[in-house]
């Protein structure tokens, strides 16, 4: 008999949330599952990738190479991105119905939903139909009532200090 998928999501404003993701898909991947995690709105280099790349089973989809900030994009940028955010939950949500993962993270949806660079019906599609045995990770910020009504696991990360808030900018290999 298939477990049963449950459905996470991960939010606040403290850092985190695609941390605590990232450790349930090598979990995952360590226990023989198929994994998928998209990441939205991240384009740029992170020290997780070439990680993730040696691991059986898991498979990493991003955003276009070199995404700015949501706030210095240009309305032609935003489209292209609407545009390949949707492509990328499309191809997952598909892929997902057809069994082909057993694990698929979200990490940011939550944000590209808010922002207007996803479309909210896609985000839900998969969380109303999410086949039995999926098990269904999401990240971001501000998650909206109707998806914290669907999880099973709900972990809220609260920032109570931060160094970016004194200026220090993110490290590589610790914040991204």
């Amino acid at each position: 008999m298939a477990q049963q998928g449950l459905i996470h999501v991960y939010y606040g404003e403290g850092k985190g949330k695609t941390t605590a993701a990232l450790g349930l898909a090598l979990r995952a991947s360590g226990c023989g599952k198929r994994v998928l995690f998209l990441q939205f709105l991240k384009g740029g280099p992170c020290g997780e990738l070439a990680q993730l790349a040696l691991l059986p089973g898991l498979t990493v989809w991003r955003g276009q190479e070199g995404m700015r900030f949501v706030e210095q994009m240009t309305e032609k940028e935003r489209a292209e991105t609407l545009q390949n955010q949707n492509e990328l939950l499309a191809r997952a949500v598909s892929l997902a119905e057809a069994g082909a993962c057993e694990l698929l993270a979200l990490d940011e949806v939550l944000d590209a939903c808010q922002e207007g660079l996803l479309d909210e019906s896609l985000l839900r599609r998969i969380i109303l139909r999410k086949p039995a045995a999926l098990e269904l990770v999401i990240t971001g910020h501000k998650p909206a009532e109707w998806v914290l009504d669907r999880a099973d696991y709900i972990t809220e990360m609260i920032k109570r200090r931060h160094p970016y808030d004194r200026g220090v900018a993110a490290r590589r290999g610790i914040e991204f």
